[in-house]
């Protein structure tokens, strides 16, 4: 499972860092583990969530309020996708891994 900062959340999704603390105060469910020293470590579960708010809220108009209620809609029929959706996390996870690694030797 990865582990991303808060700065390579922050590029992968292109949402600022203090939008990602404020929905973590009001997004249910979404709280990065912390780590000794109390930074953030985001996974790929967390990186998908930004992804789908970034989605709802930039692109579809939804409030926040709305997002949060769509996110836990969304939530109930995961059952009947499951399958589906775990392999799209799984391709997104490599995907991710494979553009952190050509970053990390292209600078």
């Amino acid at each position: 499972m990865a582990s991303f900062s808060i700065g390579e959340v922050e590029e992968l999704t292109g949402i600022k860092a203090h939008i990602l603390r404020y929905w973590e105060s009001v997004i249910p469910g979404f709280a990065p583990r912390k780590d000794i020293g109390g930074r953030r470590a985001y996974s790929d579960r967390d990186l998908d969530l930004i992804l789908r708010l970034k989605f709802l809220i930039y692109e579809k108009k939804f409030t926040i309020e709305g997002a949060r209620s769509q996110l836990l809609a969304e939530m109930t029929s995961y059952q009947n996708n499951a399958d589906t959706l775990d392999e799209i996390r799984r391709l997104r996870s490599e995907l991710t891994g494979a553009y952190l690694l050509i970053r990390k030797y292209r600078t």
